[in-house]
């Protein structure tokens, strides 16, 4: 039997996604001793390469957004959709809350990499091939973990606080909440990529491209490396009912657009089809006597306005605010939880509700304006369509998402 050492940390982060690394980045900016474990080496594959404003400033916390700019990602200034009554339309993050014009398509392995990477710089340990064996579990309050490091021995890992970001594996929140399963929301996703596709142009350039088709929707992301990414999203009830394998599925939807066959018409799928099933789902709980979820580990949210890396990064940044001023007054770990879950579930709710509107398809683009109003701003202080805009940019028209009211006392613990 391997015999089992110990190491002591202020925080353990479970994960090294965008969540992950950017709540260990952060934390380990202010000074506090981090322990972040991730499952597989990177860079490693991943899905969701289109991203939207709200996360731009984190990446700005942690120093890293010129480097994408020299990696060469395809800067977006917004989305073109075929949707609803009335044709093509886009619209640009500039018409919503200004701070910032862009966000990026990015390849996920090296953006995640990117910023992993720069956990590591800002003084974070950070350990790959890591499995997480069991939680911790002292007085009802989680204490710490044991983890293996594939080739070594088993490791007994102490902290004040444990953060699991480990993405739809849910390592801590699948023993310690219950998840709420968005049954209308019961979708599955089939994608590919293709080379020499015919790239959108003019103030268009560099959008994600999303057309409606009967029975589901496809996105059209152009990469850095001249290739776009190309999915389609539909109902698993659609899918199982259609008799076709999803590929086959994939291909017969292509032949039904107006717009998309056009642009792959000359263009040469270069990869493997890919699926994953997109089950939303809300955990009951955020976080607990000694521990706090974050990105899909909390909640994962349909793919149809690109939410799921903005979200998981806002809340590592909230999580970074929160976690140094709990240990340095463990007795307002409960009012501080207490406003995170509430901020996070409010904005969730929001974006579901949003995208369950969304997807009737036959609507007036005007009726999706105002249904964005009256979720984020019902005092109709902005017009709608800056409102919708600001609601699929991840931002919130009245306040900021993760608004934990704890201003003054951040400013203080990172002086």
């Amino acid at each position: 039997m391997s015999e089992t050492t110990e190491t002591v940390a202020d925080v353990i982060v479970i994960g090294g996604g965008p969540a992950g690394g950017s709540a260990a980045g952060l934390l380990a900016k202010q000074g506090l001793d981090v322990l972040l474990l991730e499952r597989e080496k990177f860079p490693r594959y991943h899905i969701g390469e289109s991203l939207i404003t709200g996360c731009v400033g984190v990446l700005d916390e942690l120093g890293i957004r010129e480097k994408l700019d020299e990696l060469g990602f395809v800067k977006k200034f917004g989305g073109s959709l075929v949707w609803g009554q009335g044709g093509r339309w886009n619209f640009k993050f500039a018409e919503g809350k200004p701070e910032f014009l862009n966000a990026y398509n990015v390849r996920r392995a090296d953006f995640d990499a990117l910023i992993l990477a720069r956990a590591r710089e800002l003084g974070a340990r950070v350990l790959e091939e890591a499995t997480v064996k069991e939680t911790i579990i002292e007085d009802d309050r989680v204490v710490g973990l044991r983890y293996s490091v594939r080739g070594g021995g088993e490791t007994e890992a102490r902290a004040k606080m444990v953060i699991d970001a480990s993405g739809q594996a849910r390592v801590l929140g699948r023993h310690l909440t219950t998840v709420d399963w968005q049954e209308d929301l019961r979708n599955i996703a089939v994608w590919s990529y293709y080379q020499d596709g015919e790239s959108l142009s003019g103030d268009e350039a560099g959008n994600i491209f999303i057309e409606h088709v009967p029975g589901g929707w496809f996105w059209y992301i152009p990469l850095n490396d001249g290739t776009h990414s190309v999915g389609f999203v539909t109902a698993a009830a659609n899918a199982a009912e259609s008799g076709l394998d999803l590929p086959a599925l994939f291909e017969a939807k292509v032949a039904e657009s107006v717009h998309l066959k056009r642009h792959l018409s000359g263009a040469t799928r270069v990869s493997a089809f890919r699926n994953a099933r997109d089950w939303s789902y809300v955990c009951d709980r955020f976080a607990g006597p000694g521990w706090m979820l974050i990105g899909d580990a909390a909640a994962f949210v349909d793919p149809l306005f690109s939410t799921g890396v903005t979200l998981a990064m806002l809340a590592a940044r909230a999580v970074s605010d929160a976690v140094p001023v709990v240990l340095a007054d463990p007795g307002r770990e409960d009012q501080i939880f207490n406003a995170y879950e509430k901020s996070y579930q409010e904005f969730l709710e929001s974006i579901i509700s949003f995208v369950k509107f969304f997807y009737d398809a036959g609507l007036d683009r005007d009726a999706y304006y105002q249904y964005a109003q009256e979720l984020v701003d019902p005092g109709k202080l902005f017009f709608p369509r800056q409102d919708f805009v600001t609601l699929i940019s991840g931002l919130n028209s009245l306040r900021p998402i993760f608004d934990l009211s704890l201003d003054e006392e951040i400013a203080e613990q990172r002086r």
